[in-house]
């Protein structure tokens, strides 16, 4: 298992200075942002897919620092109701495959999107309750003609690319919840997996271990961000867990992101990698930080300091005493 990070932290330095600065912090894998909401500060699409030498310099300069890519991510909302939107994110995903695929990067992450509730819609429509009907409504003809459609066709995409998709499960999105994920996966295939961020598990009131358990006995599990979630109890019993204060106004919001430690201590961070050997997956572990009460270096340098003890990195070999 290795120790990555999401650089979309860094956007401000060049890609050697970013190369740099994680190399020093004992970091062993990036994943880097192709555009949609992390931007392409580090990875501009369109010049390395027209270039196979820039393509070649590109892995280089990563390589050269003892790092290697985990994942392409390319965040945004293919199902958006406003075609324009839809449009964009449809194209830089396809991009993002492709070049996943020439540089031998094997997984891509991004959401599943969320559509309107119908044709002509203006904004996405997330349903989060079964009743009255009219959501049962919006949430069948959503799955039934967006959702599957599109990742059927975008699984086949990823697999002529030798490239697995990874859905981050956030709130907002269609695909938030490990039973969500699992539905996808069995209507679209194994390319589809989980970019799974225990941060939304918790504040949705998923154990991320059981999360890790559920999709881990399916293989579904393409990858893997860290970053931390803290519960504020009595705004939760205020404003409840689909709660829309802004993320700046920590005060009163029900839940907020920590860096790694700040919201779970080291036991709960131990268990989940734990789990996440337990079940096969044996890859990157991917640093995120949106910390609203730390500056970017210090939770970056906490979350390392923190995630370092508990990693997992030597294979088990022969269990010599059973």
């Amino acid at each position: 298992m290795k120790l990555g990070v999401f650089t979309v932290l860094f956007s401000d330095k060049n890609v050697d200075d970013m190369l740099d600065h994680v190399a020093a912090q004992g970091i062993e894998a990036v994943e880097l942002g192709t555009g949609g909401y992390p931007g392409d500060a580090h990875c501009k699409v369109d010049e390395l897919l027209d270039s196979e030498n820039k393509q070649k310099e590109f892995m280089k300069k990563i390589k050269q620092r003892g790092l290697m890519v985990s994942a392409l991510s390319c965040h945004a909302n293919p199902l958006h109701p406003q075609k324009q939107i839809a449009e964009e994110a449809d194209i830089l995903f396809d991009k993002t495959v492709r070049l996943a695929g020439k540089l031998g990067i094997p997984i891509v992450n991004t959401f599943s999107g969320c559509p309107g509730d119908h044709e002509n819609a203006k904004y996405p429509n997330w349903p989060v309750a079964p009743w009255p009907h009219d959501f049962q409504e919006i949430l069948k003809w959503q799955w039934e003609e967006k959702i599957i459609p599109y990742w059927k066709k975008k699984a086949i995409l990823a697999e002529e690319h030798d490239v697995k998709i990874g859905l981050e499960l956030h709130g907002g999105f269609s695909v938030h919840t490990p039973a969500n994920l699992l539905r996808l996966r069995e209507a679209c295939g194994p390319a589809i997996g989980a970019n799974l961020d225990p941060s939304h598990m918790w504040w949705q009131g998923i154990d991320p271990v059981e999360s890790i358990k559920l999709l881990g006995r399916e293989n579904a599990i393409h990858h893997f961000h860290a970053k931390d979630t803290i519960i504020d109890q009595p705004n939760m019993n205020k404003n409840g867990l689909t709660d829309m204060t802004p993320y700046t106004d920590m005060r009163n919001r029900s839940w907020y992101f920590r860096t790694v430690g700040f919201g779970h201590d080291t036991k709960v961070w131990a268990d989940m990698i734990s789990a996440l050997r337990m079940y096969g997956y044996d890859y990157v572990v991917s640093i995120e930080h949106e910390d609203g009460l730390m500056s970017i270096n210090e939770g970056f340098a906490k979350a390392v300091a923190n995630l370092k003890p508990v990693m997992v990195k030597e294979s088990v070999g022969e269990m010599w005493w059973a």
